[in-house]
């Protein structure tokens, strides 16, 4: 009597479907590797906190250019760019250290678009499409942007692999 593990002759036509599975298991632990590489980090807890005080830099910033330039968006603009170059020190100095360059700076910015198009995607979706409410689509909208913007920043402003 053949064991339980031993597959019997008439199901060697299942064989295609339990490779499948597994490989499929093997691809899904590389996967969580992957994320847990990337994500499970210092390097990520780090880029989260910087995050917190880019958006408060980003906010305060506009507020006060507000008072300097009576345009709003462009009161806006100025205190993204600002805290955009403070975030990029910060990056530089606490997570990924490096020496500043005007070439990092440059690659740090690009590396953001990625960001703003995920996350006008996620508030054309859940905001226009799906009618949730407004702060909870910029909420959605921020936390899925997160781990990619990340990725962007590492890999390619930083060169991290």
């Amino acid at each position: 009597m053949p064991e339980k593990h031993c597959l019997p002759y008439h199901d060697i036509k299942a064989l295609p479907r339990i490779a499948a599975r597994l490989f499929k298991g093997v691809i899904a632990v590389r996967v969580f590797d992957r994320i847990r590489y990337h994500f499970f980090t210092r390097e990520f807890l780090l880029f989260l906190v910087v995050g917190g005080v880019n958006t408060f830099n980003g906010a305060f910033l506009a507020w006060l250019y507000a008072f300097l330039i009576p345009n709003h968006n462009l009161a806006f603009n100025c205190g993204y760019i600002t805290s955009n170059l403070i975030a990029y020190y910060l990056n530089s100095t606490f997570i990924f250290p490096e020496p500043l360059s005007f070439n990092r700076c440059l690659r740090f910015a690009l590396s953001y678009v990625p960001n703003y198009i995920i996350q006008n995607l996620i508030v054309l979706l859940f905001y226009n499409l799906l009618g949730y409410p407004p702060l909870l689509s910029y909420l959605l909208a921020a936390i899925l942007g997160v781990p990619a913007t990340f990725l962007c920043v590492k890999l390619f402003a930083f060169g991290r692999t």
